[in-house]
C-alpha cells in the first residue's frame, strides 16, 4: 500500500503577489504567494505529492495584460526599430527579465505539469507558445488540433515516473499519466485568434479515445486536467461544463476541474447530481475544484494497492484548503517572502503601468448596483464605444443609422466574491482605473441589427434576474448567480422596461426556455417604439460578436472588426474628453412589481455609503460569504436625488 498526495491550482489569473492591481492596494485573501505555504505544508504531509495547474493563469490581471503588451511591443520593435524607440516608455521599454512572472512564480514552486485554459488564448497562439517555453515542466492539451497537420498542438497527455515510499519502507514507482482538456468554445471565445490555426475537439470524445493509448503505454494512474465546470446536464457533444462527466470515462482515477472559479467540496454541490459532497468524488472518481486566483489549494489524497504488477487506486477523498479566514477577514498563512523578492521587479514594473496618468473623475464611479438599475460604470464605456463606432462608419454604407453601444459590468461578485467590483474614487484616471473597467482584452467590433433582432439580444440579457413572485413572503434574490453578468448587456442608445415578473425567455447560455414570455416591455428610440426592420449598428466586443447567435445572428452581422481594444478605446476617449463628470442616462429600468416581495440583492461591503444615493434599498447586514445583503423595493427604487 501507499498514498500519493494531488495539489492543484485553477484559474489563478495572474493573482501572484496578494496585490489588488485596480485598487492599487494588498490583498491577504489570495496569490501563489499565500498558496506557497499551504503547498509547503501540504508537502510536509505526505511524502508523495504532485503539483499540478489547471489552466488560466495566464490572463486575469493587470500583470497578464502588461507582459502580453510587452511582448507585443518588443516584437513591434525587433520588426521596425524606428516605431520602437517611437514608443517611447511604452510596455517592454525597461523589461528587466525575459521570464513570464507566472512561470518564475510556477517554476519556483516546483509544479509539475499544467493544462491550458480558455483565457490561454486571449492574447494569441504565439504568445502562449512563447510562455509555455519559460516552463521548467510539461503542459498537456488533447483536444486541440492543429488545422494544417491534423495532429494534436500540444502534447496530448504527460507521463511522470514518481517515486513511491510506500507504508512497508520500501520504494516504488508509479507512472502516472496526465491529460488535459479545455472547452470547445475558444473558437468562439477567441474567434480572431484561432480560426484557421486550429481546431478543437469534444473533450469526452477525446479522453475516450487517448486515455487507452496512456494505458496502453504503461499509465497506472490517470489524472484527468479539465479545464471545464460541473453542470447537471446530460451530455451532449462540445459541451462546455463536461466535468461531471469525465466521472464515468473508463481508466479516469482523478480530476482536478475548474473554469467556473467554484469550490468542490463546497456548499454549492450539496446534493448535486453525481457529486459526494463528504469524500469529494465525482460519481465516484476522487476530484477536486479549488476555486480561483490561488485562494485555496486543491488536495486529492489516493490510496493506492499494488496488485498484479501495477498500483491502482483503491481509495481517495479531495478538500479544498482556503488561504484566507472570511469570517475573521484575515490571512491563515504567511505570505512567501523569497517567492515576493523573486517577483518584485515585475511587481514594480505592472506599478509603474497602472498609474500612468489619463483624465480625471469629479466623482467616483462603481459597480455596486450595476445590476439593479443604470450605472455611471457601464454610461462610459458605452459613450466611449459609441463615439468610436459612429465616426468609423462615417463615409460607409451604414453612415447615418443609428449608433448603438452595448457593454456589461464586469466586476459584480457573484463567483468572484464580495471584493470583486469595480470602485474608482474621484480624482485623477490612470491604466488601472481603466482596467478596473474593462479588464478583458476584447477588441471593439460592431453588429448590424434590425429591431427584433435587438429585443432577442435584450430578451437573453434580461435572463440575470430571477423570476420574482409579488405575492410571496419568502425571501426571493434578485439576481440568478448562474448567470454571468458579463453576459448582461446594457446596450445605450435605446430606452427599455424589464418586467421581472415574468419568466426568463432564454437561459444563461442563451438557449429559447420561455417563447412565450417577453420579459422587454418597453423598447424605444427617441421615444418612439422600435421597429421589427428598423435597423441599428450596435457596438460591442469580439467576444460578444464571436460567441452569441443573439448578439450575431447567423454569424454574418459584423460591419467593424477594429484592432483596438475595448480598454484602448476607452483610454483615449478619457484622453479626449480629459475630465469624466459621472451620470447615467437611465436608459434602462425593472418594473415595478407591486405586492410586498422580498426581494435580496447582494454587493460590496464597501456599498453601504454609495447606497444613500437611492431609494427603495434597505441594508439588511453581511452575509456569511461577506457581502452586504440589502432588501430592494422596485416600486420605489430610483436615485434619491
Amino acid at each position: 500500500m501507499a498514498k500519493l498526495r494531488i495539489m492543484a491550482t485553477t484559474d489563478v489569473h495572474v493573482h501572484l503577489l496578494g496585490y489588488d492591481y485596480y485598487a492599487d492596494q494588498e490583498a491577504h485573501h489570495n496569490g501563489l504567494v499565500y498558496t506557497s505555504a499551504l503547498i509547503r505544508q501540504a508537502r510536509l504531509e505526505a511524502p508523495n505529492h504532485l503539483l499540478l495547474d489547471n489552466g488560466d493563469i495566464l490572463q486575469g490581471s493587470p500583470m497578464g495584460d502588461y507582459e502580453a503588451q510587452k511582448a507585443a511591443n518588443a516584437a513591434n520593435a525587433a520588426a521596425d526599430p524606428a516605431a520602437g524607440k517611437a514608443a517611447g516608455a511604452a510596455p517592454g521599454s525597461g523589461e528587466k527579465s525575459s521570464i513570464h512572472p507566472v512561470f518564475k512564480a510556477m517554476n519556483y514552486l516546483g509544479y509539475e505539469a499544467g493544462t491550458l485554459g480558455n483565457h490561454e488564448f486571449n492574447y494569441g497562439l504565439e504568445y502562449l507558445q512563447q510562455c509555455l517555453a519559460m516552463a521548467d515542466f510539461p503542459y498537456t492539451n488533447a483536444n486541440i488540433i492543429d488545422a494544417g497537420s491534423g495532429l494534436p498542438l500540444f502534447n496530448p497527455f504527460v507521463m511522470l515516473d514518481k517515486p513511491l515510499k510506500c507504508e512497508d519502507g520500501s520504494v516504488s514507482t508509479v507512472k502516472v499519466g496526465l491529460i488535459g482538456f479545455v472547452p470547445p468554445q475558444i473558437m468562439q471565445w477567441d474567434k480572431s485568434n484561432l480560426e484557421g490555426k486550429i481546431q478543437v475537439r469534444d473533450m469526452l470524445e477525446t479522453a475516450r479515445e487517448w486515455i487507452p493509448v496512456m494505458k496502453e503505454q504503461g499509465a497506472e494512474i490517470v489524472v484527468a486536467l479539465v479545464h471545464a465546470g460541473y453542470e447537471e446536464l446530460p451530455e451532449t457533444p462540445y459541451m462546455e461544463n463536461a466535468a461531471l462527466h469525465f466521472g464515468q470515462v473508463p481508466d479516469v482515477d482523478a480530476i482536478v476541474f475548474g473554469h467556473a472559479h467554484k469550490l468542490f467540496p463546497g456548499p454549492f454541490f450539496e446534493g448535486k447530481t453525481g457529486a459526494d459532497n463528504e469524500r469529494g468524488t465525482l460519481h465516484g472518481i476522487p476530484a477536486v475544484e479549488p476555486g480561483y486566483a490561488g485562494e485555496h489549494l486543491g488536495i486529492i489524497d489516493l490510496e493506492l494497492e499494488h496488485r498484479d504488477g501495477k498500483w491502482r487506486v483503491a481509495n481517495g477523498r479531495a478538500e479544498c484548503r482556503p488561504v484566507y479566514d472570511t469570517a475573521a477577514g484575515k490571512p491563515l498563512v504567511e505570505p512567501d517572502e523569497e517567492l515576493a523578492r523573486l517577483l518584485e521587479d515585475s511587481h514594480q514594473e505592472v506599478l509603474a503601468y497602472i498609474r500612468g496618468a489619463v483624465g480625471q473623475t469629479t466623482g467616483p464611479i462603481n459597480s455596486y448596483f450595476s445590476l439593479l438599475a443604470d450605472d455611471s460604470s457601464v454610461q462610459l464605456i458605452n459613450d466611449a464605444q459609441r463615439d468610436y463606432t459612429r465616426r468609423q462608419m462615417a463615409g460607409t454604407v451604414y453612415e447615418g443609422l443609428p449608433v448603438l453601444a452595448a457593454s456589461a459590468p464586469f466586476k459584480t461578485g457573484g463567483r468572484y466574491g464580495p471584493a470583486h467590483f469595480t470602485s474608482i474614487p474621484a480624482g485623477g484616471l490612470a491604466i488601472k482605473h481603466i482596467a478596473d473597467l474593462y479588464n478583458y482584452p476584447n477588441t471593439l467590433h460592431a453588429l448590424h441589427l434590425n429591431g427584433a433582432e435587438l429585443k432577442e439580444w435584450l430578451e437573453w440579457a434580461a435572463g440575470l434576474f430571477t423570476q420574482i413572485d409579488p405575492d410571496s413572503a419568502e425571501e426571493q434574490p434578485l439576481v440568478n448567480p448562474d448567470f454571468p453578468s458579463f453576459n448582461f448587456d446594457v446596450i445605450d442608445g435605446v430606452d427599455y422596461v424589464i418586467d421581472v415578473t415574468k419568466p426568463a425567455r432564454y437561459d444563461a447560455a442563451g438557449k429559447l426556455v420561455h417563447p412565450e414570455s417577453s420579459r422587454i416591455v418597453s423598447l424605444t428610440y427617441e421615444g418612439r417604439p422600435v421597429g421589427a426592420e428598423q435597423f441599428f449598428v450596435v457596438a460591442t466586443n469580439s467576444y460578444r460578436a464571436f460567441s452569441s447567435e443573439l448578439a450575431n445572428p447567423g454569424g454574418q452581422r459584423i460591419v467593424l472588426a477594429s484592432t483596438e481594444e475595448n480598454r484602448q478605446v476607452l483610454t483615449q476617449y478619457i484622453r479626449d474628453t480629459g475630465t469624466f463628470h459621472p451620470y447615467a442616462d437611465g436608459n434602462w429600468r425593472l418594473l415595478p412589481t407591486g405586492g410586498q416581495p422580498v426581494i435580496t440583492y447582494l454587493t460590496s461591503p464597501k456599498a453601504l455609503e454609495a447606497a444613500k444615493q437611492w431609494e427603495g434599498l434597505q441594508f439588511e447586514g453581511i452575509n456569511e460569504a461577506g457581502f452586504a445583503k440589502f432588501r430592494v423595493n422596485l416600486d420605489r427604487l430610483k436615485p434619491s436625488h
